[in-house]
């Protein structure tokens, strides 16, 4: 029995890649303002962080992971690492919500922000979409 030849992508057009390209700059400037609030130490960063149950000692090392993750995440060459970097960081703050026993709101926000990351990156980044190609189900194979 033959292996079925991996099917390269169809080029996506040039309003889908700008879509994804402007999805992540919106994701990047949220994320970028977390992270900063959390490196510096604001007090709402402080103040949140200690309300989840986190120590104030650990709140720049969350903000730094998350930076971290961000940088990995624009840089084209490992865009595919920092988004798995950023679902990792954002499943946390969806675990943190759920045990805090937020309203569902709260708990579905980082899981949607999550989603976006992989959207903006398959819209973008013809790798992935060679990956996980997209297609019309067809019954007859």
């Amino acid at each position: 029995m033959t292996t079925p030849a991996i099917s390269k992508p169809q080029s996506t057009s040039r309003a889908a890649v700008w879509i994804g390209r402007i999805l992540q700059l919106l994701i990047v400037l949220l994320l970028l303002f977390d992270a900063g609030t959390k490196v510096l130490k604001l007090d709402m960063a402080v103040k949140g962080s200690v309300q989840a149950g986190f120590s104030e000692a650990a709140v720049a090392p969350v903000g730094w992971t998350l930076l971290i993750s961000l940088i990995v995440y624009v840089i084209p060459r490992t865009a595919i690492l920092g988004a798995i970097l950023l679902t990792g960081y954002l499943g946390g703050a969806v675990a943190t919500n759920v045990r805090m026993s937020l309203p569902l709101g709260f708990d579905l926000l980082p899981a949607i922000l999550g989603a976006l990351v992989w959207a903006a990156l398959f819209l973008r980044d013809e790798r992935l979409r060679t990956m996980i190609p997209l297609r019309k189900y067809d019954a007859t194979n």
